[in-house]
């Protein structure tokens, strides 16, 4: 028996006061790494993009502020240096606040956009077709004058039929707007 037989032997036992670990050991893929620190670099780019007053509302502690601001005034190479060590702070970092404001930010600019795709067609279904839409512009706001609504889209008839600029057209668009963002009674 060669003295190197039963060293193997402990190895399968538990060392006093040691348990084994190999249960709790989760393993992660190289791709997985990869994929995860891609996606804190797309989230850098993304606030690095961000203008001075939506990136106030994020939860950034100091470094992480510090290079977004110094990667914003970057140009070139340097610019892509930079992107690279904000995604490498993110991965020490909880990065779930960030999301999560970054995120209200979309939703609120995309609840904006909709609105404002929304009120285009109104203001356009006005003009094409008058009085009748008046009456469902005015269920959707109470609180609007018929009066105006009805100057303003006879106004913006006359520009469209003599091919003049649609400042009417702008003018229901901004008066609707008022009338999506008053407070409702």
């Amino acid at each position: 028996m060669n003295k190197f037989d039963n060293d193997d032997e402990w190895l399968d036992d538990e060392l006093p006061g040691e348990e084994q670990e190999d249960d709790e050991i989760i393993w992660v893929s190289k791709s997985e790494i990869k994929r995860d620190a891609e996606a804190l670099k797309d989230l850098g780019t993304e606030l690095v993009k961000l203008g001075k007053n939506a990136l106030e509302r994020i939860p950034l502690d100091e470094d992480l502020r510090a290079a977004i601001n110094l990667a914003q005034r970057i140009k070139k190479e340097g610019y892509r240096r930079q992107i690279q060590l904000i995604g490498k702070m993110l991965r020490s970092r909880d990065v779930e606040p960030i999301q999560t404001a970054l995120d209200k930010l979309k939703n609120r600019h995309n609840q904006q956009v909709s609105l404002f795709h929304k009120l285009e067609n109104l203001r356009d279904r006005l003009i094409d077709h008058g009085d009748d839409a008046i009456s469902d512009v005015l269920e959707l706001y109470p609180h609007g004058d018929r009066q105006q609504l009805r100057s303003l889209v006879r106004a913006a008839q006359k520009e469209r039929a003599g091919n003049k600029p649609p400042k009417n057209s702008r003018l229901i668009f901004q008066y609707l707007k008022e009338l999506a963002e008053a407070p409702q009674e």
